[in-house]
């Protein structure tokens, strides 16, 4: 069975969904247009950032006289660990992005305020 590709893809429904539930959580206080537009480019932008530093890539050399089903063992175990801190670290990178875009948000309401 070949690979399934979703459409959109992950990252794509991650920041559509992020950029909702700013979009409606800024309404709902009263923010005009202008700042929740702002604030969903700073969004979009911060996490084209997150997403790009999520994409581990390394080579090894595995050592001689391994099987192919041990070298298919070693590879799955690596790829299960790089998985799992690529989800912590994604954890805390969208709770970092969230706070930069807060703080970002604020400072942007603060310099248009007369």
């Amino acid at each position: 069975m070949g690979d399934i590709l979703e459409f959109p893809s992950r990252q794509a429904q991650g920041l559509a969904y992020l950029d909702r539930q700013l979009r409606d959580l800024l309404d709902t206080r009263g923010a005009d247009a202008e700042l929740i537009d702002f604030a969903a480019a700073q969004l979009t932008t911060i996490y084209a950032e997150l997403t790009r530093s999520e994409q581990y890539s390394f080579s090894i050399t595995l050592p001689p006289g391994l099987s192919p089903e041990q070298g298919d063992a070693l590879r799955r175990q690596i790829d299960a660990g790089l998985e799992g801190l690529r989800q912590e670290n994604h954890a805390m990178l969208v709770k970092l992005a969230a706070q930069l875009v807060l703080a970002e948000v604020k400072l942007f309401q603060h310099e248009r305020t007369p």
